[in-house]
């Protein structure tokens, strides 16, 4: 499966904040940025600073350039605290948060269906999850 996909299985390289960091033009940073912070405010009701839209390159990445919620994702927290790549290696997937996942991006529950499949462990799912 090609592209950088977050644990939860959404695809980082369809996202408008990894746009935002790999585009070179300041002024098509700032436009993205605005974008995303009305997007996120029609969403979710909650004003989104541009401030708080930083340059992310993957919740997977290894760099410390995650979005300022990627820390506190319990999503996230759970599968770095059990060392998967992905969500689809847990014994108990697909779980309640990720289920919240699901339902704003089906292609997500997709993605990690895949990786599930056409995983290489043969003993399977390594641990429960947490969340």
């Amino acid at each position: 499966m090609k592209g950088n996909i977050a644990y939860c299985g959404l695809a980082c390289d369809a996202c408008p904040i990894h746009w935002a960091t790999i585009e070179e033009s300041p002024d098509k940073k700032t436009h993205f940025r605005k974008a995303i912070s009305e997007v996120f405010t029609a969403l979710y009701g909650q004003e989104l600073p541009l401030d708080a839209i930083n340059d992310c390159d993957g919740c997977r990445t290894q760099t410390g350039r995650v979005f300022s919620w990627c820390p506190q994702c319990p999503i996230r927290k759970c599968a770095i605290e059990r060392k998967f790549h992905t969500c689809a290696e847990c014994g108990d997937y697909p779980c309640a948060g990720l289920q919240t996942v699901f339902k704003s991006d089906p292609a997500a529950r997709s993605r990690l269906d895949v990786l599930r499949a056409v995983s290489t462990d043969a003993a399977g799912p390594k641990s429960k999850c947490a969340t």
